[in-house]
């Protein structure tokens, strides 16, 4: 049997680092008990042929054998749905803790990569500057409806789920900030996230691939 390859960047700045996306995808993996490989590149320039497996140029890509994938949220849901243990056996929870993994994704997510581009890209344009406020708004808003559904729940359904996984990556995003670590239950639910084992294997393997790989003049 060939062993799954993922891709991933050799080195990335380091406000990115510990937040490129193939975390969710070795987290995943470390949860199912799946070994697998690193396919690394770099960020600035893509091997040849590369967007026949990602079109986009992006990291992670998936490969098992035959079958590819891109997008980390496809393949976080591949893996949970091919191990077991990442999605729950009755229908109901099952079809609930993928709600949420769609919803970290879509409803949680974009906001907060608008308010990062704004900080960390525009940060000295008046222009976006200015439509930083509205910004902020607009995750709070999001993360109050999350803090208010974990208010007294460890998880977001009865145990821990590929739901918990993407949104625990998701919240990680805003650091730069304390938007989350301001509110104490998320602030509880994302240490509880990263303290299992499969996190803390998964973010070291990043962090060891970027520590390997950078240059005098990048450090």
């Amino acid at each position: 049997m060939s062993a799954i390859k993922v891709s991933a960047y050799r080195w990335v700045p380091p406000f990115a680092q510990g937040l490129v996306r193939d975390l969710r995808v070795r987290w995943a993996l470390e949860e199912a008990g799946l070994p697998y490989e690193e396919r690394l590149l770099d960020f600035r320039d893509k091997p040849e042929g590369y967007r026949k497996l990602q079109p986009f140029g992006q990291v992670p890509t998936f490969e098992d054998g035959a079958l590819v994938l891109f997008e980390s949220g496809a393949i976080v849901q591949h893996i949970a749905e091919r191990s077991g243990v990442l999605l729950p056996s009755d229908p109901s929870a099952r079809a609930r803790a993928m709600t949420w993994m769609f919803s970290a994704l879509n409803t949680v997510e974009p906001p907060i990569m608008f308010l990062v581009q704004i900080d960390l890209k525009f940060a000295d344009d008046s222009a976006a500057m200015r439509l930083r406020e509205g910004a902020v708004d607009a995750v709070k808003a999001r993360l109050d409806g999350v803090a208010a559904w974990l208010d007294g729940r460890d998880y977001l359904e009865d145990r821990f789920t590929a739901g918990d996984l993407l949104m625990a990556t998701v919240l990680r995003i805003p650091r730069h900030t304390d938007l989350v670590a301001s509110m104490p239950v998320l602030a509880a639910y994302l240490a509880r996230c990263e303290a299992r084992p499969a996190f803390q294997k998964a973010l070291a393997a990043q962090m060891a691939v970027f520590a390997n790989n950078a240059a005098p003049t990048q450090l």
